[in-house]
């Protein structure tokens, strides 16, 4: 592993106990400029992580709580008049930071949930007639809690195409739980320090980029994708009733992107198909519409994925 990479993840174990692959996920979605999608319950340090990420990093972090009466300004920011000078001036939202956590994002309508992902994908505000650049980095982190069905606002599939990966965040082990209770109980956490430079991200970028993909295992990526558009070509033809839609485009941006990250993290300077497996559900899940006939029978995209990657011949 990168000692730099090394370093950033000792720092974040001071706060965070286990959830490695929540951790590997955001430090890709950070090298590679692709927003988070989490889902899983509250209290799974969700946002304790991106934040002890932000400060390890030393970038600007912001919270927005997503609610049904939230605005698209109260995340943007908007035009407030100043009687004194007689004029508007403008006033930024929490946007405007490196690390974003849009909490609960499903909480807010579909207005507030398209002002957000219109700027991820432009990385640009709009707020009357000015125009603003995002300082980069720029990174979404957006959570869902999937036990509430009230008061709620589904992302829709172009929307929930926006990001890069979607993760489901599971409880600690019995060990890791037991160092949770054990470090909060004794006040034992330690203060987060600042060990990397935006210079050094960078550099970092610019490593992740270098790394080497066999021309084998790029067409192995387009062949996992295109088995979730047409499952008859490579023995599935019990999928076709299934998927309604395959994984769109984006996803194979995205993992070339990503599987170079992943094996950037773990310490190799060429990607292999075991990079690829590591996170193909993680990018590919959110992207693939199911029938209503295989909803009601209960099939997950998680299943369609494990069956397509055992179909694929590997490279």
């Amino acid at each position: 592993m990168n000692s730099t990479i090394a370093t950033i993840k000792a720092e974040v174990a001071k706060v965070v106990v286990g959830h490695e692959k929540m951790i590997d996920a955001l430090l890709i979605g950070l090298l590679c400029e692709g927003h988070i999608l989490i889902e899983g319950i509250p209290g799974l340090a969700k946002t304790t992580t991106v934040k002890a990420l932000s400060e390890a990093l030393g970038l600007g972090f912001k919270r927005v709580q997503f609610t049904p009466d939230l605005l698209p300004s109260d995340i943007l920011g908007a035009e407030i008049y100043d009687p004194k000078a007689n004029e508007f001036k403008i006033k930024h939202g929490p946007i405007f930071t490196n690390l974003l956590l849009a909490d609960e994002i499903n909480r807010a309508p579909a207005k507030v949930q398209s002002a957000l992902l219109e700027v991820m994908q432009e990385r640009q505000v709009t707020i009357g007639d000015e125009s603003f650049k995002l300082t980069p980095p720029f990174f979404v982190m957006a959570t869902q809690n999937p036990i509430e069905q009230e008061g709620v606002y589904q992302l829709p599939e172009a929307q929930l195409d926006r990001f890069m990966m979607k993760l489901h965040v599971g409880y600690n082990t019995q060990e890791e739980e037991l160092e949770i209770a054990r470090r909060i109980a004794n006040k034992r956490s330690e203060p987060i320090r600042s060990v990397i430079t935006l210079e050094e991200l960078e550099t970092l970028k610019r490593s992740v980029a270098a790394v080497h993909m066999d021309a084998e295992v790029e067409k192995y990526i387009i062949e996992l994708i295109t088995a979730t558009r047409h499952p008859e070509r490579y023995g599935l033809s019990e999928l076709k009733g299934k998927i309604q839609f395959g994984a769109s485009p984006r996803v194979s941006i995205d993992m070339f992107k990503a599987v170079k990250a992943m094996a950037f993290l773990r310490g190799k300077e060429f990607v292999t198909p075991v990079d690829i497996a590591y996170i193909a559900k993680e990018l590919m899940r959110h992207r693939i519409v199911l029938t209503y006939e295989a909803e009601a029978e209960g099939v997950t995209t998680d299943a369609i994925i494990e069956q397509v990657i055992k179909a694929v011949p590997i490279p």
